[in-house]
């Protein structure tokens, strides 16, 4: 008789493990063996449908069943799990099953849409409940300019991750949304919840996530057709020739610096981006805009702002001469942070299609630079 096996990687401190389980059922999740190394140089064997339920008995904080009873036979499966596991988000069920923690009648769930009947068993592997949020995260107070059952629009502070990245960051937007909201769906990754767009981390402002999947899938969608209005505020270095202008030049990686961003040749691999400008104020040697980006590219204003030779104030990574600080006027300290600020955000409500326009006061640092640049050229 030959025995069945599957296996799949998991990663443990860093490291890639190989495991493997037998085939049959709950009671066979005893690892077959493990091996380190790569995922270059370890071979995985075709995963069975129970490895994954063992991985999620694996990760999980308990096990609990439950016999479906009369009031949800033929219910969808994230219903009937909504309705027996108290305090989870219907989307949150939903990414259980596709992850494979739920089985019915002994065979694994995949489709969250399935229907159930009458007297089927539930088996489903919990994971252990959120996490209290840290000291650290605790502290962040964010401002909520809106709240419904699909969408919160929040005013993100300098300094904060928007999402988690591949070096860290518990102190991230999407982090405090999931202490104060509980649970969002996720369209991009799971370190991204809720996340429809991102600002960078020295950059305040508008930002807008979607609580179901269905809203933040039409948010998505939104963005992506260019149908949300954005405008920034910037506070940049010299004196700009036009009072408003666009600017059309192509974005790629910077090849000279490939975690950078550069105008980049279409015939090269940029992609077409446009932003338009308006001066409101002129201070010299330092101007404060308004900057509409009408795509969306990442770093897209503060390249394009450097590229008409007008950096933005306190940008480290774009600025024209990066051995030497840039003087303010009037002797003025320049600021720890670049100067970008995201104004406002205008959009569709992804339900009832209403649109909705939302706004940001500048920062408390921001205000009081452009108060400052303001007395120096009333002087």
């Amino acid at each position: 008789m030959v025995e069945r096996s599957s296996s799949t990687s998991r990663t443990l401190g860093g490291r890639v493990f190989m495991v493997a389980w037998r085939a049959g059922g709950l009671g066979s999740c005893n690892p077959l063996y493990q091996s380190r190394g790569t995922l270059e140089s370890s071979r995985v064997l075709s995963l069975a449908p129970e490895a994954l339920f063992c991985l999620a008995m694996e990760d999980a904080a308990e096990s609990r069943s439950w016999t479906i009873q009369a009031d949800l036979d033929g219910s969808r499966l994230d219903a009937a799990l909504v309705a027996l596991v108290k305090g989870w988000s219907r989307s949150r069920l939903q990414a259980l099953v596709k992850s494979g923690a739920v089985r019915v009648d002994g065979a694994l769930a995949s489709k969250p849409g399935q229907h159930v009947q009458k007297g089927a068993r539930l088996d489903v592997a919990l994971p252990a409940p959120l996490a209290a949020p840290s000291a650290r995260v605790a502290r962040q107070d964010l401002k909520v300019l809106h709240e419904d059952e699909d969408v919160v629009v929040l005013i993100k502070p300098a300094g904060l991750l928007t999402h988690r990245t591949e070096r860290g960051g518990e102190n991230s937007l999407a982090e405090h949304a999931r202490v104060l909201f509980g649970e969002m769906p996720s369209l991009q990754g799971e370190d991204r919840p809720g996340i429809v767009h991102r600002l960078d981390r020295e950059t305040s402002g508008v930002i807008v996530l979607g609580r179901t999947t269905e809203a933040l899938a039409e948010l998505m969608r939104q963005f992506k057709q260019r149908e949300v209005k954005k405008t920034y505020r910037a506070l940049v270095h010299g004196d700009p020739r036009f009072d408003s202008d666009w600017i059309e030049a192509p974005l790629g990686r910077d090849p000279r610096h490939p975690a950078q961003v550069a105008v980049v040749d279409l015939a090269d691999g940029g992609r077409s981006a446009s932003t338009y400008y308006e001066v409101i104020e002129r201070h010299g040697s330092v101007c404060l805009l308004s900057a509409s980006p009408a795509t969306g590219r990442t770093h897209q204003i503060r390249v394009h702002l450097l590229s008409i030779g007008h950096p933005v104030l306190g940008d480290r990574t774009y600025r024209q001469n990066r051995g030497q600080t840039m003087a303010l006027p009037g002797g003025l300290a320049s600021p720890r942070r670049q100067m970008l600020h995201a104004h406002a955000l205008e959009f569709s409500h992804p339900r009832s299609g209403e649109r909705l326009s939302f706004e940001a006061p500048a920062p408390k640092d921001f205000a009081e630079l452009c108060s400052a640049l303001s007395a120096i050229s009333d002087a």
